[in-house]
């Protein structure tokens, strides 16, 4: 693989590109893998790093949003729900199953809301109880229903339920168990999935720490974050997958937009291990009594806890607030009352910003979380069409990947040669599918690399089928590991392998430095 001064180099001499991206989220970087597989020269900026914005900051689950269907948005439940099939089956070393529990205090509130808001004659949040949830989870099962990859949902009494969950509010009636998607480390999604494209064609170029700063007639000026030297590229299409950023990189073009109305998403994440044993390996997602969701999801060892939904303007200025923070651990104990959480559990916090589309709807949870694409037409300021990416979340990225990869082919003349739809990523190529094929894996990696089984299981955890890749060049030491995210302990024979964020270009993302 080119460093990234070679890459560089190599677009200097060759300004014109069919396809620049702005923008390696996941957007961006779903669409870069994409062309790349059709063949198509594609390069890829971002003046930040891998996936260092909005979806570096997302709740880390792979899921078809099960609020939304009394939205009316059937068609992205639909999508999304299959997506996430696909995830878990096209990463299953990155996507796990999540059982996700959700418990009501009530059995028939919200019964009336939802079709009212489906119908646009309500936006007030209201408590849903079991009922609701109830179909709401046979619409789930429905759509996944021919896919087969995870198991259907269970509805269970008070009775059943606090013994299952002895820590529990018993104040509730039931709980309903279904289920989506954790992704631990999103960004090693992004990171395998640029590793792909380079590796499939060597005309497909991520450059990160790049930005665009202007635009005129077929030629648009980047920046190099790092030197302050400026590049000019000449493209056939550009693609503006700047998340919440999206307006302001339009202007950097001359071109007034007001596509995003962003909301801020906050979390916290709690090292409270009588919390983290209450939830065991389930996600709780629930309502407070005024209609604001809640979720509780086992992060490794820890508990992440999320998410609010703030309109916001500036998306640089997304931080999370003491008032966000106390409601969140003020809402933990609606459903687990007899659990103490406090400050000075808290390990991490962090905000984004979700690229939504534009509205003035209110409240911020009936703005669609759906995706489209605004397209900007040549005119007299640009000679190229810019395409928009508005919306989108982690499970719908691959969907949305390929409608704006069709749309550009379609613009290019270029013919589609592969769908994504069953594309394995990274690890996940040849993965075990069975028991038996996992211990033969696992059997000849420690037998060809010469390494105990915990630390090959280990490695297997982090990389699929990779593992034997990354273990390259790496020591053999026996340092002290975490299953899910490892600290850097370093003895004498330990070496950390960098060499992955080294040749995408410069400084390693979060989640890539790994003591091997």
């Amino acid at each position: 693989m080119l460093s990234r001064e070679e890459r560089i180099r190599s677009i200097k001499r060759n300004p014109s590109i069919s396809v620049l991206i702005v923008g390696a989220g996941i957007n961006g970087i779903g669409t870069f893998l994409d062309l790349a597989l059709q063949g198509v020269d594609v390069l890829l900026i971002d003046r930040g790093d891998y996936c260092s914005g909005a979806s570096s900051a997302s709740s880390h689950m792979v899921h078809g949003g099960i609020r939304y269907l009394e939205n009316g948005e059937f068609r992205l439940v639909r999508e999304a729900v299959r997506e996430r099939n696909r995830l878990l089956q096209n990463a299953p070393h990155l996507v796990k199953p999540l059982p996700t529990t959700f418990p009501t205090f009530k059995w028939f509130s919200g019964l009336f809301n939802a079709p009212f808001k489906f119908l646009g004659l309500l936006d007030k949040p209201a408590e849903r109880g079991a009922l609701v949830i109830k179909i709401g989870m046979l619409f789930y099962d429905f759509y996944a229903r021919d896919q087969g990859t995870v198991p259907t949902h269970v509805f269970r009494n008070k009775k059943k339920s606090i013994a299952l969950f002895p820590e529990l509010n018993p104040e509730i009636v039931s709980t309903g168990t279904y289920y989506d998607g954790s992704m631990e480390a999103p960004e090693r999604i992004a990171i395998e999935l640029i590793t792909d494209a380079v590796e499939l064609n060597e005309r497909a170029i991520p450059l990160n720490y790049m930005s665009m700063v202007s635009a005129e007639g077929d030629k648009v000026i980047l920046r190099d974050m790092i030197d302050e030297s400026t590049i000019l590229v000449q493209p056939k299409v550009v693609i503006n997958a700047g998340g919440p950023w999206i307006d302001l990189i339009n202007r950097s073009i001359g071109e007034e937009t007001e596509f995003i109305g962003g909301t801020k998403g906050s979390h916290i994440v709690l090292d409270n291990p009588k919390l983290r044993a209450a939830i065991g390996d389930h996600e709780f997602f629930f309502e407070n009594e005024d209609g604001r969701i809640v979720l509780i999801f086992p992060l490794g060892d820890k508990v992440l806890i999320g998410t609010s939904d703030i309109r916001i303007e500036n998306p640089d200025q997304a931080i999370i607030t003491d008032e966000e923070v106390h409601g969140f651990i003020d809402m933990v104990g609606r459903v687990f009352p007899s659990i103490e959480v406090d400050l000075s559990q808290i390990v991490y916090t962090f905000s984004g910003v979700r690229p939504l589309a534009y509205s003035q709807s209110n409240p911020t949870g009936q703005i669609s979380r759906d995706h489209q694409i605004k397209a900007i037409e040549p005119d007299n300021k640009i000679g190229f069409p810019v395409y928009s990416l508005i919306g989108g979340k982690w499970t719908t990225y691959r969907a949305f990947s390929e409608t704006i990869s069709d749309i550009v082919l379609d613009h290019l003349g270029v013919q589609r040669r592969f769908s994504t739809r069953n594309y394995r990523i990274g690890g996940g190529k040849d993965y075990p599918r069975t028991k038996e094929d996992l211990d033969a894996f696992i059997g000849a990696f420690v037998s060809d690399a010469n390494i105990d089984r915990d630390r090959a299981e280990i490695l297997f955890s982090r990389y699929g089928t990779n593992a034997t890749r990354m273990l390259d060049g790496a020591g053999t030491g026996k340092g002290r590991f975490l299953r899910n995210y490892p600290d850097i302990s370093i003895d004498e024979s330990t070496e950390i392998r960098q060499d992955l964020p080294d040749q995408l270009g410069g400084r390693p993302t979060l989640g890539t430095i790994h003591n091997a």
